[in-house]
């Protein structure tokens, strides 16, 4: 086989194409968006490919046809034209103070200062910027673009500090020439991971283009389905002989695993393109994604805003407003979650207009519980993969005592990050996660005749249906045995009987005040 590329970490068009790499060709979309509009917004989560797309449309806008032989645009585009371009990334440091981010801004504003000979009179950044604009128009005779990465990231890098509100401060005026300029402007793009709502970039661009929900632009970072099998068909198969698998349970372990990405409804699901090309590289199905970390911004949020876990590991419905935009003093935890990419369209419901959001694949499930559930359990971090490989065990060994007692003492004491009203939800919520993270088929609220059963959990001998009750002052006997009535009295287990499995039915009893697991009941 020749000897094949694979552009891991290359984010700079040109230096991709000159080495050869195999590029997914995604001209066709820039050709789209230039001829059909000017200023636009597109979020998307980390390591998704978004500087690479700015970097196309810089060496695009440069008029550096040569670059672009073999691909779609080179056909379609009749007229290469050389702009002005500056591209701003804040996606190569970090911000976590007013200083910083005056320093990072300083130093591209010199850049294309120098580029085009502009004194500075002003050291503000908006007038340095406003000055730029209008004096590359002034020398070159023709419109600038203007390709802005990671827009965001100094804010949610001050998240929670008191500099957060000095960092949006300054993006809101650093951004707020990019209206005033507009007749100079030929494109203008902006990407990031969330669409942050106080700052007002939005509000004064009041016709920015929104891209993200866009089904015409679903597959503009990732890798299609339909892309994986134009464009990787020998990396499957060598990725196939190195497993000792076939070609098709290559490719359903890769879905499993890396796809399900629906950044609308009713579209062909994406690949993380980061974590398939690692896999392609290594022959080896491994959690690519959180190798580059939890993003920080996250991590800080889940501190300081108490979370319901059941909103998001049991499948979440919303409406587009809940999670579209990200409001820093809202306790509106799920923009973060979804545009982080935790969290994906998986359904959509026309009539009310909702969507449903669940895990994208196993990577992202396995690494969400393996992560975020450290900040609410008290299993140390070192003993988290062992306590699991237990609870796994226990649930094989059909051991019922053993798997909860190892539940209990992970959640002896409620964690402060929880608050006291959230109790219920949360050990539902735990419980659920802790089950998940063995591999085991897990469901929960599963709708019967008579009403929702709380976690079903199934392995390849049985089936195993909780009842979690709080205790709210009653005794420990009294509530176990109305959690075990219940599964009897609303059918939870009939649709089970046929599958030959052995059934059981516990039921569980947790402290309304915080304290835990008391207790349980197991009826076969």
């Amino acid at each position: 086989m020749e000897e094949r590329f694979l552009p891991i970490g290359i984010q700079d068009f040109e230096d991709l194409r000159n080495r050869k790499c195999v590029y997914v060709d995604k001209t066709a979309f820039i050709y789209k968006l230039v001829r059909e509009g000017k200023p636009y917004f597109l979020s998307r989560p980390r390591r998704f490919g978004k500087s690479l797309l700015l970097s196309t449309m810089e060496y695009y806008f440069l008029g550096k046809k040569e670059l672009f032989h073999g691909l779609a645009i080179e056909n379609l585009e009749k007229d290469w034209t050389e702009y002005p371009v500056f591209k701003i990334s804040f996606g190569a440091d970090n911000y976590p103070d007013l200083e910083s981010l005056k320093s990072a801004i300083n130093l591209v504003l010199s850049k294309y200062e120098k580029k085009y000979e502009v004194p500075v009179e002003d050291m503000r950044s908006a007038p340095r910027l406003n000055n730029l604009i209008t004096a590359a128009y002034e020398k070159t005779g023709k419109q600038v673009v203007i390709l802005l990465d990671e827009y965001d990231k100094p804010i949610l890098d001050a998240l929670y500090t008191d500099y957060e509100e000095q960092n949006r401060q300054e993006l809101r005026s650093f951004y707020s020439p990019l209206k005033d300029c507009d007749k100079y402007i030929r494109f203008l793009f902006i990407t990031g991971i969330t669409k942050v709502s106080h700052v007002n970039i939005f509000s004064g661009l009041n016709q920015l283009d929104d891209i993200s929900l866009d089904s015409a632009y679903s597959s503009i970072c990732g890798i299609s389905e339909t892309e994986l099998d134009q464009y990787f068909t020998p990396e499957i198969e060598a990725l196939a002989e190195r497993q000792e698998m076939t070609v098709e349970e290559v490719k359903a372990k890769l879905a499993d695993m890396y796809d399900g990405y629906h950044f609308t409804h009713d579209v062909e699901g994406v690949y993380n393109p980061f974590c398939l090309l690692k896999c392609f590289r290594q022959k080896d199905f491994g959690s690519y994604w959180f190798e580059s970390g939890t993003p920080s911004f996250l991590v800080r949020t889940l501190k300081n805003q108490p979370l319901v876990l059941s909103t998001i590991v049991n499948g979440r419905k919303a409406k587009e407003d809940q999670f579209k935009n990200y409001d820093p003093d809202s306790k509106n935890m799920l923009p973060v979650i979804y545009q982080s990419g935790y969290l994906t369209i998986k359904d959509f419901e026309k009539t009310k207009r909702t969507y449903t959001l669940d895990f994208p694949n196993r990577e992202i499930e396995e690494g969400f519980l393996n992560v975020l559930l450290k900040k609410f359990v008290s299993v140390p971090d070192d003993d988290m993969g062992l306590t699991i490989d237990n609870l796994c065990d226990a649930l094989d060994s059909r051991d019922v005592d053993k798997a909860l007692s190892i539940i209990k003492s992970a959640i002896a004491d409620l964690p402060t990050i929880v608050k006291k009203d959230m109790c219920e939800n949360y050990y539902e919520s735990v419980t659920h996660l802790m089950f998940r993270m063995t591999g085991c088929r897990v469901v929960s609220e599963l709708q019967s005749v008579a009403g929702r059963s709380d976690v079903v959990v199934a392995t390849k001998d049985s089936v195993f249906i909780f009842e979690l009750k709080m205790d709210k002052g009653a005794d420990f006997e009294t509530v176990a045995a109305s959690a075990l009535s219940q599964i009897d009295a609303n059918g939870y287990s009939d649709r089970f009987t046929v599958s030959g499995k052995a059934m059981y039915k516990v039921g569980l009893v947790f402290s309304s005040d915080g304290k835990g697991l008391l207790g349980w009941k197991i009826s076969s």
